[in-house]
């Protein structure tokens, strides 16, 4: 295979949402629209995110991030900590496949303001993303590409 093609190659497999989930896993932290905001705050802690998708069984619903419960904090005081989460969760969620690009991803997320990309395949969640996935992808990628570059010209 010829470098061009095995850039090309890469390129094909690396720059989707899918890329980015096979390596990270599709672990995705979930709660019930009726947790405690205090609950979800110690989840967001205890497993160092951002974000939690809240469902309702396998649905999602919404979605609660570090974003939501300072904005609400400021807003209604500590009282809302013993609210339900549904009272602070923003719904409806955007969501993305696993088949859309990184850029794609990039681009929702910087057009909506948001940080967290939910990702849904026939219906079932099957992971989330952050923008510092996309982020860190974006940067290997480049790198990998420039790898190949100096290989190329310091073979010629």
């Amino acid at each position: 295979m010829g470098e061009h093609q095995l850039a090309e190659s890469r390129k094909g497999q690396a720059m989707t949402i899918a890329s980015i989930l096979r390596t990270k896993g599709g672990e995705v932290v979930t709660v019930p629209a009726s947790m405690p905001v205090q609950g979800v705050v110690a989840l967001l802690h205890e497993h160092r995110i951002g974000a939690v998708l809240v469902v309702e069984g396998d649905d999602p619903v919404g979605i609660v991030s570090e974003r939501d419960v300072v904005k609400c904090l400021h807003e209604k005081g500590v009282a809302i900590l013993d609210a339900a989460v549904h009272a602070i969760m923003t719904s409806p969620i955007v969501t993305a496949s696993g088949v859309e690009s990184i850029a794609e991803a990039m681009e929702i997320m910087t057009a909506r303001r948001i940080r967290h990309l939910p990702v849904v395949e026939r219906g079932r969640l099957v992971g989330i993303v952050s923008i510092g996935d996309l982020v860190k992808r974006r940067i290997e990628d480049a790198e990998h590409e420039a790898g190949l570059l100096k290989e190329y010209i310091s073979a010629s």
